[in-house]
This record gives C-alpha cells, structure tokens and sequence, in this order.
C-alpha cells in the first residue's frame, strides 16, 4: 500500500482467517461498516489463507484468529506472517491472557483484538493498524525492549519469525521427521536446494544441528499456554 499524501491509506481489502462460520460473518460485516473495507476473501484454516496469499490474493490486512483446526499455538501467525509479506496481520481472537497477546505481538502480529470487543474498538485497532502502529488492547502492558525478549518463548518466536515462507514449511517437514531427500520430494524441488535452506533456517535460529531446530519449533508453539488460558 503507498499512502495518501494526506494521511495513512484506508485499508480497502481483508482476509478474515477463522474457522467460526457465525464469527466470520460478524466479523465481516463489522469491518464493511466500521472500517470501509469493500472486499473481503475468508478462509477457516491456515492451509486455505496460504494457498490464497500464494495463489496472488493482495490484501490490504489479514485478520487471524489463534486457535485453527489445522495449526498448534503461534506457529500459524509466524508463517502466514511469512506468505503476507508487509501485510498488516491483526490477531482477533478469544483468548485475552496477557501473555498470549505479548507473545502475539513480539511474533510480529500488528494488534490484537479480543473476539468480544465492540465496534468502536475493533475501528481504534484498525485505524491505529492503519497508521503505522500496534494496537493492543488497553491495560496490556509490553516489554518495549525488542534487544531483551521476555521469555525464551520469546526469542523463539522472534528468530521463527525471520523465516521466509519457504524455510518455514521445509521447518514444518523437518519437525515431522522428514529427511531432505523426502522434503525435496515432496515440494518438488532439489536435494541441494532443501540443504541450502536447511543451512539457511539453522543460521536464522542460532541453532546447531535439525534436532536443536525441531526443539526450538516446539518451543515456539506456545500450544501449552493456549491450553491453559482457551
């Protein structure tokens, strides 16, 4: 998006993500008429986002919801991040722990929304998102220093969120115990180019070895602390 002279673009299309048929519509309906999106593509799980941002779809912001069917924890915000590029991802969402929405926002997310807001603040989030900063619900405080992660939960996320979009899905068969001969199989690609990003996502994590990149995901999932506080 290239913005007006006068002031911020308006974002003018969205992708919803979210597997709630009744919510999604809510939500879709709120955004036309609070916001002035014009058009909106959906989808109820991450697969279906990836293969539309993939597949050419521009939106101006993408709207996620935490918990899908097909994703565990924060990893889905991290790759969708990856295949949006400098798209805005507002996160909307039931779960409103403080500690999730921090780790959210450390992710890269570019605000967070609790599912139960009304209208006048899902229109502040987005017209905050709109102009360049991070909107987050009010009494949410973060640690503003980005160089001191939180929590080693944190600084996992943050390296995970370096990961382009195809590093990311080759993390995604490596953790289920793919070799890169399968790997290379299964996106039909070159053995040599699965190492040359196996070399390159080992770099970005600080980490030595598939086993310490497998361990460092699975951190990074943060699916117990979604548990404790869904």
């Amino acid at each position: 998006m290239t913005p007006h002279q006068d002031g911020p673009a308006r974002f003018q299309t969205a992708l919803i993500v979210d597997d709630h048929p009744l919510f999604l519509d809510a939500l879709s309906m709120t955004l036309k008429a609070v916001i002035g999106i014009r058009h909106i593509d959906t989808a109820d799980h991450l697969a279906a986002a990836m293969a539309l941002l993939e597949g050419g779809a521009k939106p101006d912001v993408v709207v996620l919801d935490l918990n899908l069917p097909d994703v565990s924890g924060l990893d889905g915000l991290v790759r969708l991040q990856g295949a949006a590029g400098d798209v805005p991802v507002v996160v909307v969402s039931s779960l409103t722990d403080a500690r999730v929405i921090g780790a959210a926002i450390r992710a890269g997310a570019a605000g967070f929304v609790p599912k139960h807001s009304g209208r006048e603040l899902f229109r502040t989030a987005f017209e905050t998102v709109q102009q360049g900063r991070t909107f987050v619900p009010e009494g949410i405080l973060l640690d503003d220093d980005q160089e001191t992660p939180a929590s080693e939960t944190d600084a996992a996320l943050e390296r995970l969120a370096s990961l382009t979009v195809h590093q990311a899905r080759i993390l995604e068969l490596i953790c289920e115990g793919k070799q890169n001969k399968q790997i290379a199989y299964d996106l039909s690609i070159a053995e040599t180019t699965v190492k040359a990003h196996v070399t390159a996502i080992m770099r970005k994590l600080g980490v030595q070895s598939r086993t310490q990149a497998v361990l460092l995901a699975g951190q990074a999932s943060f699916g117990k602390l979604l548990r404790e506080t869904s």
